[in-house]
Parts: structure tokens; sequence; C-alpha cells
């Protein structure tokens, strides 16, 4: 897995949460919170779009922890000088390997 694989599956979730939002009309971070407390849909046909849901928003916060914790250590071990090095590396597409 590269940093830009890391990058694709943080836009890929973002865009699955923003169909969901426009659906059921909240932002996710709500509809997480009540999902975390173990509210139910009314509506039965509902409950597999929850899931899935639930599931894409967790997923988006492990890539984003993953993308952080990879580019910290990058910095820290000296395989990337800065942010910005980093940045340049990434537009141009280098393969970046996550040590994960």
């Amino acid at each position: 897995m590269t940093l830009d694989d890391v990058l694709r599956d943080i836009h890929a979730m973002r865009e699955d949460l923003l169909v969901f939002e426009r659906k059921f009309g909240v932002p996710t971070e709500m509809f997480y919170e009540a999902y975390c407390n173990g509210e139910e849909p009314a509506d039965a046909s509902w409950v597999l779009d929850w899931s899935e849901w639930a599931a894409a928003y967790q997923i988006l916060q492990e890539r984003l922890k993953l993308f952080g914790d990879e580019t910290r250590r990058m910095l820290q071990t000296a395989q990337v000088t800065s942010y910005i090095d980093l940045m340049e590396r990434t537009a141009r597409r280098e393969s970046i390997p996550v040590a994960h």
C-alpha cells in the first residue's frame, strides 16, 4: 500500500459519506453519534444504509490516522525533509510505501 492508495481511500470514503448525508439530511458526525448510542432507524429499509454509512466513516477515520501517522513517521525518519517535500513527491505521483 502506498500513500497515494491511502489518499484515494480517503477521497472515496468522503464521497460515500456525502451521498449518505444528502440522502438522510444530516452530517455524518451527527449520524455517527446517534449510531454509536444505539439509535436505530424507524424504517427497516434504512438499516443496511446505516451500517454502510458507519463503516465508511470508520474507514475514513482509520485512513486519516494512517495518513497522519505515516507522514509524521516520514518526517521523523528523514524520509522527507518537510511537508512541502512530501507534497512535491506526491504531486509527481511517486510511489511512497506505507510502513503500516
